[in-house]
């Protein structure tokens, strides 16, 4: 390590971070350049950035020697997430004294060393930010503790701009709180504002009292939903305050998820009908052809009507297949994971996929690979969907390329494409059910939106995980990690 912490550098660095910000930079990508250019101020191998949810946390932004981690979850239950979320806000930490698989895989790296630092919100832990080290000593003049602090915070500056973060729609940012309570008078300003309305509207109470409501007031009893300006949806009922005077009380809550599940809901519907609705009219369309003119048809005519339906009947049980699975949180098999040939369970799944898909498959897998610990029947429904996305937005004459490796904690898989590629701010996105990157892409590149989200479900259950990122050159690169077997 540097005997001092070059700030300096870190200064330059962040002014650089700043100019993002300021030219209309937001979300994930100020945040992986804030790593990077903190990273080699501090002398640090790795800087890394993990997001929490309710549900606990996951690697969302990393530079240097531990970019692998990205994407990784760390589950609530994880001994090293319980670790993180208590005691200093501040600590150096040994790697080799740290609960939890992340913890040994990073120190079997070489990693010895890390400083940790919570983002906090008004006592919210929105994420941790951790420097990593292989050497034994910090920087002699003992800024960096300081230093990873402060990174922290402005960390948790940018989740308080709720400007592309948090990176999950669940983030404690965005959690619902207690009821917000005020009350107006006749011209409709605010003579009591309680803390809950503060944090649903972001208006402490010296700018709320004796100032309009930030939001509309319904009749009398009656309620109304409304959306904020930072996308918050809040419901709203009002009544007479009884007593003296024309007062009125006004209570209001977070229905953001209640909303997201609505719209989740109408959008399956739809999303649904337009897709089985394609492959069940082409079906029907053959099947009354052969039914009314199968004298009339030639032998060659029939081939070809059987094998559309047939494909189209292979579409149709897929999609059927994966409402199935997005409809449930359960492994259908419920077996438990075991070693399998990574390389082999690749190559069986080739013949399966779609004609148009198989033809365009450029495999390069190793034949030393070692076996991975998981399910080798997923692989398949895996492969397909990470092919199918590729082919979805890439050329039609563009090769797929599938490639595989390995370290000393995990068998990894990689399926790139030379398509149109991602935007940094969706790498996580993508994984959203029903989310598609941008308002055209349902039009001109159809589909259900639920390959990625079941991909990522699939390979959680085994202990792996998955991300993605735009490839060099253009494209997109999903990988997939699995625990060696």
């Amino acid at each position: 390590m540097p005997e001092r912490t070059d700030l300096a550098a870190l200064i330059t660095g962040h002014n650089a971070v700043i100019e993002m910000i300021n030219a209309g930079d937001a979300g994930l990508p100020v945040l992986t350049q804030l790593l990077q250019v903190a990273r080699p101020a501090l002398g640090a191998d790795s800087l890394a950035f993990v997001e929490f949810t309710p549900t606990g946390g996951r690697v969302i932004a990393a530079s240097g020697s531990a970019e692998w981690t990205i994407g990784r979850p760390l589950p609530a239950s994880d001994p090293a997430t319980v670790c993180l979320l208590s005691g200093p806000r501040v600590r150096r930490v040994r790697l080799d004294r740290l609960p939890g698989p992340l913890a040994g895989e990073l120190a079997a790296r070489g990693l010895s060393r890390m400083i940790a630092a919570r983002a906090e919100i008004g006592g919210l832990t929105v994420g941790s930010l951790h420097a990593l080290y292989a050497d034994a000593q910090e920087a002699e003049d003992g800024t960096a503790h300081a230093v990873v602090g402060y990174l922290a915070s402005c960390i948790a500056h940018m989740y308080g701009d709720q400007s592309g973060l948090p990176v999950h729609g669940d983030g404690p940012v965005v959690a619902a709180l207690a009821d917000g309570l005020a009350v107006v008078d006749r011209d409709g300003y605010v003579r009591l504002w309680n803390p809950a309305a503060a944090q649903f509207t972001g208006r402490c109470s010296t700018d709320a009292l004796n100032r309009p409501l930030p939001f509309p007031l319904p009749p009398s009893g009656q309620v109304l939903d409304h959306r904020m300006p930072d996308g918050r949806w809040l419901r709203i009922t009002s009544g007479e305050l009884a007593g003296p005077g024309t007062l009125r009380v006004v209570t209001f809550r977070d229905i953001t998820d209640q909303q997201r599940r609505d719209q989740d809901r109408d959008l399956f519907v739809a999303v649904t009908s337009h897709e089985l609705r394609t492959p069940v009219t082409v079906i029907k369309g053959y099947a009354d052809t052969l039914t009314d003119h199968w004298e009339s048809l030639t032998e060659t005519d029939r081939r070809q009507a059987a094998r559309v339906i047939g494909q189209r009947a292979n579409e149709l049980a897929r999609l059927v297949d994966r409402l199935l699975s997005s409809a449930t949180d359960v492994r259908p098999d419920g077996d438990p994971t075991v070693p399998f040939d990574l390389g082999e369970a690749l190559r069986a799944a080739v013949p399966d996929l779609p004609a148009d898909l198989r033809h365009r498959l450029v495999l390069d897998l190793p034949a030393d690979l070692p076996k991975a610990l998981g399910d080798r029947h997923s692989i398949a429904t895996v492969l397909t969907e990470l092919s199918t996305n590729a082919g979805k937005y890439s050329s039609p004459d563009s090769p797929i390329e599938v490639t595989a490796g390995a370290d000393g904690q995990t068998v990894s898989f990689r399926v790139s494409d030379r398509g149109i590629g991602i935007r940094p701010e969706h790498v996580e996105r993508a994984f959203d059910r029903f989310w598609q990157g941008e308002s055209g892409d349902r039009r001109g590149y159809p589909g259900a939106g639920l390959g990625l989200y079941l991909v990522r479900r699939v390979v959680e259950q085994q202990n792996g995980w998955v991300s993605l990122r735009p490839r060099s050159g253009g494209g997109t690169v999903a990988e997939v990690r699995l625990p060696r077997g």
